[in-house]
């Protein structure tokens, strides 16, 4: 037999896995033994939640007293620092399973009655808004008992992110983060993605493209609350694949109150057809609006950028142009003038390539910014796969970033130049001329040559600015 068919050992295989009981208790145990041993990563999941950087310990299954019967949370977690130690139970769920409102209040109680700080739950659910629990429970009880979740999408990330990109110091450490990671990323594990816009999906699609949809339609918030949860695992994945932290860009507003985004997503789904947010990737040049036309069955993704504050139109046209050499044809373009109203000029990639004059509608006016955009038809199906919504949200968001959004860089000024003296006329006794500069030299050369320009951008010199 060749060795290339053998199976490599692992830490936490997948293999005799029968049931959702036996998934979840396996997934716990293998999350929390890993969180106990790898010190940077469980740190990375637990900070956050209010705990102290300090000695963790990890427990699963552990019995407790609720009235006269006993009940046992998946896990327990302890971080102790000192005299102070932070404790949470641990609730976790795989696959398909939902977390129970009446099984988180129980914990919740017992976490009250034992002094424990937090209950943190685990599961596939992903809320439409971050730090929102997705299971609504009786508020009075968390006076003095918080209560966090992490999707299994989630805890994937800060373990690529702290394995591929912020490094483990210990390298037994490391490997075993990485055998975590091979477990969770196993579709026997029980932690998916984000795999289904729900059982209306068809129905609300079908009524938008009809024009039948209205307000009053109890299915909306469903849908409107799958797709900001898409958003919010589109951000998850891609920040995986360039290892810093990707997330959804809501106004304060809507931050401190989830339900303004809520409705406004509504009021946009039902009258023009339309489900939109925006992506912010740090250090990228702008966010990234991400729109989906369940009327014209299309997706779409642009970015809005300045445009160069000197030189003619053409000259910050080629500025664009000449940083989109990676972007496909297709790619559509929009020049926004100064002062302008409505519409800019607009015209394909490839054609602008081969004329800059195409998005110039009125050379005296000053180019503001662009608009780059890109457009793909929209997945019909509600689940994961060729042709489903879900994988042309994830598509065009990959492909616009690769194709274009990371190959842009803002423009910035030239720093000015120190001024050079004039040179000696020929011809002229060198103690009859006086070449020090003087504060009061304008732009005109004291020998009286024609002035010299500077600062000026012309498309077919080499640029001056960066980026350029």
């Amino acid at each position: 037999m060749a060795e290339e068919t053998w199976n490599a050992a692992r830490l936490i295989p997948t293999s005799g896995i029968n049931g959702s009981e036996e998934q979840e208790r396996r997934a716990t145990s293998a999350l929390l033994a890993v969180m106990a041993v790898v010190k940077e990563f469980s740190r990375a999941v637990v900070t956050p939640l209010g705990a102290p950087a300090g000695n963790v310990e990890t427990y699963i299954e552990v019995p407790f007293m609720l009235g006269d019967k006993r009940v046992y949370p998946d896990g327990l977690i302890r971080v102790t620092r000192g005299a102070r130690s932070w404790t949470a139970l641990v609730e976790v769920k795989t696959g398909r399973n939902e977390l129970q409102a009446e099984q988180l209040e129980n914990y919740l109680d017992i976490a009250r009655d034992h002094g424990f700080d937090a209950l943190l739950t685990i599961s596939n659910e992903i809320p439409a808004v971050a730090d929102q629990h997705p299971t609504k429970v009786d508020k009075r009880k968390l006076k003095k008992v918080a209560i966090h979740h992490l999707s299994w999408s989630q805890i994937l990330s800060v373990a690529v992110m702290q394995a591929e990109h912020k490094g483990v110091s210990d390298p037994e450490q490391a490997w075993i983060l990485r055998e975590l990671i091979r477990y969770l990323e196993h579709p026997k594990s029980g932690a998916l993605e984000f795999e289904d816009m729900g059982q209306n999906w068809v129905t609300v699609r079908n009524s938008v493209k009809a024009g039948i949809l209205r307000g009053a339609d109890k299915t909306i918030p469903d849908i409107v609350a799958r797709y900001d949860a898409l958003l919010r695992f589109a951000s998850l994945r891609l920040g995986r694949q360039l290892g810093t932290e990707v997330t959804p860009l809501l106004s304060r507003k809507e931050q401190a109150d989830p339900v303004l985004r809520a409705q406004a997503l509504a009021d946009s789904l039902v009258t023009s057809g339309v489900l939109s947010g925006v992506i912010k990737i740090p250090h990228a040049i702008a966010p990234v609006h991400l729109t989906a036309d369940l009327r014209a069955g299309q997706v779409a993704a642009h970015i809005e950028i300045d445009a160069p504050k000197t030189g003619r139109a053409t000259t910050r046209v080629n500025w664009l142009v000449r940083q989109l050499k990676s972007a496909p044809d297709s790619v559509r373009v929009e020049a926004f003038v100064a002062n302008g109203r409505g519409a800019g000029a607009a015209a394909l990639l490839g054609a602008v390539r081969a004329d800059p004059n195409l998005l110039v509608l009125d050379p005296a006016k000053d180019i503001r910014s662009f608009r780059v955009a890109y457009t793909m038809p929209m997945g019909a199906k509600g689940g994961r796969g060729r042709g489903t919504f879900i994988d042309s949200m994830l598509d065009i968001l990959d492909g616009f970033y690769g194709d274009v959004v990371q190959h842009l860089k803002a423009w910035t000024a030239a720093p000015p130049r120190m001024r050079e003296p004039d040179p000696v006329p020929s011809g002229v006794a060198e103690a009859l001329v006086s070449t020090a500069l003087s504060s009061q030299d304008g732009a005109e050369r004291t020998n009286g040559t024609a002035p010299e320009a500077r600062g000026t951008m012309d498309e077919n010199a080499a640029p001056e600015h960066a980026g350029l």
